[in-house]
């Protein structure tokens, strides 16, 4: 897994509501086992023409959108069925955190585990957020794992983890990494068990 430990990017708003796992990755791009070229099959229903063609009004489309690291997504996110693939889909085009006011509990489970932060905001925030992509669509925010801090112009927010997925996610490994990095400790209760001194 991504190690992630900070990060400033812009923000791509997608002010839908209920975006299931299908509407991230569709079902016919499901039978791959690995992340390879699941960056262009992200949402798209909603980036491509039935062509194939891009469609130019499509948020992830436009030029600006280029590069940018953090998606402000619209209230439950995530929701639907329990395809790994989906959180696959979007650290493969480059997000490193989504911001919701709530996540389907599987999809930021599975987010979590493949470097992905989902960041949850009141709605009060959410809204700020969204004007601000509007107002200022070249603003940068900067995300500090850390300090569990989303830094903006003009002002910053704290966010919740809890501390067996902020430790794996600065460290940059995933659950059998950081069972692994006791190998020293296991090796030595292994010893003490076979000659029954434990």
């Amino acid at each position: 897994m991504a190690q992630f430990t900070s990060l400033t990017s812009r923000m791509i708003p997608l002010p839908v509501n209920d975006v299931d796992t299908d509407q991230i990755i569709p079902a016919q791009f499901l039978k791959v086992t690995d992340k390879n070229g699941l960056a262009d099959a992200l949402f798209f229903h909603w980036r491509y023409n039935d062509d194939k063609s891009p469609k130019a009004d499509f948020v992830l489309n436009k030029p600006e959108s280029k590069g940018a690291q953090i998606l402000l997504a619209g209230d439950n996110f995530g929701c639907g069925s329990s395809r790994e693939h989906a959180p696959w889909a979007l650290t493969s085009y480059g997000f490193r955190t989504v911001i919701s006011t709530s996540f389907a509990d599987i999809f930021r489970n599975n987010a979590l585990k493949n470097g992905l932060i989902p960041i949850i905001v009141d709605d009060e925030m959410h809204k700020m957020l969204f004007d601000l992509a509007e107002e200022a669509p070249h603003a940068e925010l900067t995300v500090d794992l850390e300090t569990q801090t989303v830094s903006f112009p003009g002002g910053s927010f704290t966010f919740p983890i809890d501390a067996f997925n902020k430790t794996c996610l600065l460290n940059g490994v995933d659950e059998l990494g950081y069972i692994m990095g006791f190998e020293k400790e296991i090796t030595a209760y292994e010893q003490r068990f076979a000659i029954g001194t434990w």
